[in-house]
C-alpha cells in the first residue's frame, strides 16, 4: 500500500514556538507528509511560512466544522487552527525516481530511487547492490530490468536477486581463484548474509577474509592477490596491502 500526504487547507491561525516565537493567518496549504514532515504554505513563493521537520507526533483533528493540527519536536511546537470548515484530504504519494521500465506484473511504472527499484502501482521492490546501474535491456525470463554490478567482473543480471543471484554469478566466476596469503589454501567466495566476502577455506583454523570491492580485477598484486579498479582509485584486494602505501611512507620490517 503507497504512503499517503495528508493536505488541509482553509483560513487558519498558524503558532510556531520554538526558535522564533510568531503568529501569523491567512488562507494557507499544510501538508502533512508520510514521515511527519509539516509544511505550511501561503500563496508567496516556495519557502513554507512554517514547517516542522519529523516530529515525534502529528495530531490532527477534524469534525466537519474545521480542523487543528499540533505537532511537537525538540522543544519546538506548530500549531495551526482553522477558522472555516476548509478542506482535509488524503492522497497517495512516493519517492520519486528515474523511470526503467514497465512493472511486468501490473504495466505500472517502474523507477529507480536511491537504492532500488519500486513499482508506483503495486508497491514491488528490488534492492540494488551498492554501486549498481539499471540498464536499458530487461531480462529475458521475467522481464524486469537488468542491471550492471561490478564485483570482480560486470556482471548483467536482473534486479531480482530470486530471478539472478549476483552471489551465485560471483561465486562461479572468482571462487577458489586466488589462495590465501597466511596459509595457501582456496579463498572461498561467501555471502552468508547477503554481503559478499572471500574467506579461506581452512577456516576457522585460519581466519583470513577479505571484503569484496566493487570494481574490476584489473591483474595481479605484487602480494599474490588481485587488484581492483574501483571507484575511489585501484587497490588490491587487502585493503592493507603494503604495496598500496605511497613511497613516503615506510613498509614494516
Amino acid at each position: 500500500m503507497a504512503d499517503r500526504t495528508r493536505i488541509l487547507t482553509g483560513d487558519c491561525t498558524v503558532e510556531f514556538e520554538g526558535t522564533r516565537d510568531r503568529t501569523q493567518r491567512g488562507h494557507v496549504v499544510i501538508l502533512v507528509k508520510p514521515d511527519r514532515t509539516v509544511l505550511v504554505h501561503d500563496a508567496d513563493g516556495y519557502q513554507p511560512v512554517a514547517w516542522l521537520t519529523r516530529p515525534d507526533e502529528v495530531t490532527v483533528e477534524h469534525d466537519g466544522e474545521g480542523f487543528s493540527l499540533s505537532a511537537a519536536a525538540d522543544g519546538q511546537q506548530l500549531s495551526v487552527n482553522s477558522h472555516d470548515a476548509g478542506g482535509v484530504e488524503s492522497y497517495p504519494v512516493s519517492e520519486a525516481g528515474v523511470p526503467v521500465g514497465d512493472c511486468p506484473l501490473c504495466t505500472g511504472q517502474l523507477v529507480r530511487t536511491r537504492g532500488e527499484v519500486r513499482c508506483l502501482d503495486c508497491a514491488e521492490q528490488y534492492g540494488l547492490p551498492s554501486g549498481a546501474t539499471v540498464l536499458d535491456s530487461a531480462c529475458p525470463d521475467c522481464g524486469l530490468p537488468q542491471m550492471r554490478v561490478e564485483r570482480g567482473e560486470a556482471f548483467d543480471l536482473c534486479v531480482d536477486y530470486a530471478c539472478e543471484s549476483l552471489s551465485d554469478a560471483v561465486r562461479d566466476r572468482f571462487d577458489e581463484a586466488y589462495d590465501c596469503p597466511d596459509c595457501g589454501a582456496p579463498l572461498r567466495v561467501r555471502s552468508p548474509d547477503g554481503r559478499l566476502f572471500f574467506g579461506c577455506d581452512d577456516y576457522p583454523d585460519c581466519e583470513t577474509s577479505f571484503s569484496f570491492p566493487a570494481g574490476v580485477v584489473t591483474g595481479a598484486c605484487d602480494c599474490g592477490l588481485p587488484r581492483f579498479r574501483t571507484a575511489s582509485g585501484e587497490r588490491c584486494l587487502d585493503g592493507t596491502c603494503e604495496c598500496d602505501r605511497p613511497a613516503s611512507e615506510p613498509k614494516s620490517a
